[in-house]
């Protein structure tokens, strides 16, 4: 191991000779560059939470699905912007499969990742209606959803949602919508990166009021069926993932395929809209569309202008792994369990050596294990404590480009520490809590 911790000098002396910010207020691509850069300069294998993506193999059958369809000379043609017949069928039916939910593949649209999802829909819900103004984020929340939103010059508004959890919810959520701004509404869930769960009692509230205002819910499932607390990964039986669906006509969910199934490298998510919200007419769209109907101007106005479609080959390889998903030949659960598992031992490895867990409480439950947990450390903000951890080869990002509230924060990413690092972690961590006690 390297001598640590590192000098600061160093670390500020790479930052400021490639161009980025202070570690501390830093976002997650430039503290995933700086990292990088910091390896290279020093050897240093990193403790790397930063990142947000998968670290494990893609289900093989998605991979034999896609160089079938290579060979066959899909490569040669442009997909239906639409989307593959056969991948918006198979999504229609995990839709019904594991959320109990009944949607025409018709509504049912791949995108280049679930931003990009996220990116059409902002771009449709907050331009239907000329008097309102722009997205409310149930925070903490995914940074670039609001940098999306900055880009199309589209106000914003956010409140972090875990001091108003259960029927908290509902006043709070009402503040916002009655001022009749708020066009649409979106959070996460499981929730990142505090790994909170709204509850049934709560997507109720939420739907009930997006009903009243008319606003369109923007449900953002990236980590579906990762509250590993309950079992959803069985085609057809209960428990099933709860959603936003069962409780409000009007709503996009965005289902990632990166987290579930390991198939970040494709850049392919799906947005399902619901058939009410796909038919529905908004004469305001027509300022910037050539139909009023939603669904129309989310196809062929926002997906046509941004991509023309999604990549061909990579829509075979989703749709067979959503097929064999939803025939029960494949769990994603029996891989992706593997987050839970090591989030547990990294979440006692650093309350051990002082640190405490931030969102610790799903209301009045522990919070869950999973893909993230977040963590604070007494006596710092989470800029301090941030640049301090870098010097010690652990790496993160601060819950302050997150919307929350708590500015003594980190968010800690499982999926790309392996386990082998966990005695590392372990040492360096106790190195960091002798070098500053409580």
């Amino acid at each position: 191991m390297n001598k640590l911790p590192l000098s600061p000098e160093l670390i500020k002396q790479l930052s400021q000779k490639n161009g980025l910010p202070d570690v501390g207020s830093a976002s997650i691509r430039e503290i995933f560059h700086l990292v990088n850069i910091i390896e290279r300069e020093t050897g240093l294998r990193y403790v790397r939470m930063e990142m947000g993506v998968p670290g494990l193999p893609t289900p093989s059958i998605g991979i034999e699905a896609e160089i079938e369809a290579l060979k066959n000379g899909v490569s040669a043609i442009y997909p239906d912007v639409t989307g593959l017949p056969i991948l918006k069928d198979e999504t229609a039916r995990f839709v019904k499969l594991f959320l109990n939910v009944d949607v025409s593949p018709r509504g049912c649209i791949p995108t280049v990742g679930s931003m990009m999802g996220g990116m059409m829909t902002f771009l449709v819900a907050n331009r239907n209606d000329s008097t309102k103004e722009g997205t409310l984020f149930l925070d903490p929340g995914f940074p670039v959803q609001k940098q999306q939103v900055k880009m199309l010059g589209h106000n914003y508004y956010s409140f972090d949602i875990y001091k108003y959890r259960g029927e908290k919810l509902g006043p709070k959520l009402e503040s916002y919508l009655q001022t009749g701004k708020i066009s649409s509404l979106l959070y996460s869930n499981p929730n990142n990166p505090a790994w909170i769960c709204l509850t049934e009692e709560e997507l109720s509230i939420i739907g009930k009021l997006a009903s009243e205002y008319d606003v369109i819910v923007i449900e953002d499932l990236a980590y579906f069926g990762m509250d590993f607390r309950k079992d959803y990964s069985h085609p057809g039986e209960p428990p099933f993932q709860p959603t936003i669906a069962h409780y409000t006509d009007d709503y996009v969910i965005l289902i990632s395929s990166s987290k579930i199934f390991s198939y970040a490298g494709q850049r392919i998510g799906m947005m399902v809209i619901s058939d009410h919200l796909f038919n529905r007419s908004y004469p305001d769209l027509l300022r910037y569309y050539s139909s009023d109907k939603f669904g129309h101007s989310v196809v062929f106005g926002a997906l046509y202008a941004l991509s023309a479609g999604v990549a061909h080959s990579a829509q075979y390889g989703l749709a067979a792994i959503l097929k064999a998903q939803n025939d029960g030949t494949y769990n994603y659960r029996e891989d992706v369990k593997e987050y839970a598992e090591k989030a547990a031992i990294m979440k006692n490895i650093f309350v051990s050596n002082g640190f405490n867990i931030v969102y610790d409480r799903d209301i009045d439950v522990p919070i869950a294990d999973g893909f993230y947990f977040t963590i604070s450390y007494p006596g710092m903000d989470s800029k301090e404590l941030l640049r301090e951890l870098i010097l010690y080869g652990v790496s993160a990002i601060s819950l302050d480009i997150t919307g929350s509230e708590r500015n003594d924060g980190l968010r800690a990413c499982v999926s790309l520490v392996p386990r082998d690092l966990f005695l590392d972690l372990s040492v360096r961590l106790k190195m960091f809590r002798d070098a500053h006690p409580r």
